[in-house]
């Protein structure tokens, strides 16, 4: 029986992926490190590379193609492979746009330069049979109805969130944070240098270190037990157009606020390209969400399973405060709001846990040592 190459476990939720194309042609001889497939995830689209040295056979399943974790996708050998395995011509537009609609490139006949298979064909095909991403119906009292069909990553995110929303009994507590000294140190900082830490980056920071005195909320429940982690990594939500991507702050209590902020650009950088690798995607054990950005003042943010815990950071307001000599100030106030698995933590732990957050960020300076 011939080897075969199985789809890869590219992420902690992943339960199948796309094959957006294959890196290899048939026949093909590949050394382990090189890059096989460019695959669609659940959380975002990663090149998978080799774990050993061999040869492509015949491609099992096609560019546009979805398979499960485990599911044999290609032949390894040295034979000859039929000529309906080879790697469709198509541009990468045209590529892209199988993905999306869920419609393989083999048997699509190209009328691009060359017979390339242009975006407008892969369409066409779409319409003439396989699942379109939009339908449009009548309807008599709201018009004509559009109907959009969910990417593969959509339909994960979906999936995982009816689980979380079902089957784990979450709780929810809130704090105000004081942010004044936080946007001091910044002020400051930036008539220095440009690469400031941003306000998320002190709260990511100072989020980790609390893990690390709170163990329980950098754990999981699996099985009717708990497992802590020794590692506190800290996943940091990425909002893009169509997909919500998580990549992971690896060890952050360790890291300085420096390297954090370093971390968080280049992990965000890539998350909105798309160039997220498997690992920056792997091995969360907290996660930080964070819409100050969009002018949001505060919100609840879905647990995202096996993680115990989750941070939903809102948008720092100006709210007059009481001075010492009994006038009036004003302060930069942030909301916090910590989602919990209540079968891991309870009321009690996320108000202690909030207090010790909140400790932290009004008095940065403990971050920066």
């Amino acid at each position: 029986m011939a080897a075969e190459l199985t789809m890869p476990k590219l992420s902690d939720s992943m339960a199948e992926a796309v094959i957006v194309r294959w890196l290899k042609s048939p026949g093909e001889v590949f050394v382990r490190g090189e890059a096989l497939i460019e695959v669609e995830t659940d959380k975002a689209t990663v090149v998978y590379e080799a774990e050993a040295d061999g040869t492509l056979g015949a491609i099992l399943v096609p560019e546009g193609g979805t398979a499960a974790i485990g599911q044999p996708i290609a032949t390894l050998g040295n034979g000859a492979p039929p000529v309906a395995a080879e790697r469709a011509n198509a541009t990468p537009v045209a590529r892209r746009t199988a993905v999306e609609l869920g419609v393989s490139l083999h048997g699509i006949a190209g009328t691009g330069p060359g017979r390339r298979i242009t975006r407008e064909d892969v369409q066409k095909a779409a319409g003439g049979g396989a699942r379109p991403a939009l339908v449009t119906q009548a309807s008599r009292g709201r018009g004509d109805v559009r109907s959009v069909e969910l990417t593969t990553t959509q339909a994960t995110i979906a999936r995982r969130m009816v689980k979380s929303a079902t089957t784990v009994p979450v709780f929810t507590v809130s704090v105000d944070v004081d942010m004044s000294l936080v946007a001091e140190l910044r002020t400051g900082a930036r008539e220095q240098r440009d690469d400031v830490p941003s306000l998320n980056d002190f709260v990511v920071k100072a989020a980790a270190v609390t893990l690390r005195e709170f163990p329980r909320f950098n754990a999981s429940y699996v099985d009717g037990r708990i497992e802590l982690y020794a590692r506190v990594n800290v996943g940091i939500a990425v909002a893009l157009e169509d997909a919500l991507l998580v990549p992971v702050v690896l060890d952050a209590d360790t890291k300085t606020l420096a390297e954090t902020a370093t971390e968080t650009r280049r992990l965000a950088d890539a998350a909105r390209r798309r160039a997220l690798r498997p690992e920056e995607l792997r091995d969360g054990t907290f996660t930080v969400s964070n819409l100050g950005m969009f002018g949001v003042l505060s919100f609840t943010a879905i647990v995202d399973v096996p993680q115990t815990a989750i941070l939903a950071v809102g948008g720092v307001r100006r709210e007059p405060a009481e001075d010492g000599a009994g006038g009036v100030t004003f302060r930069d106030v942030m909301t916090a709001t910590l989602s919990c698995d209540h079968r891991v933590v309870y009321g009690a732990d996320g108000a202690r846990f909030l207090s010790r957050l909140r400790e932290l960020l009004e008095r940065p300076l403990l971050l920066l040592a």
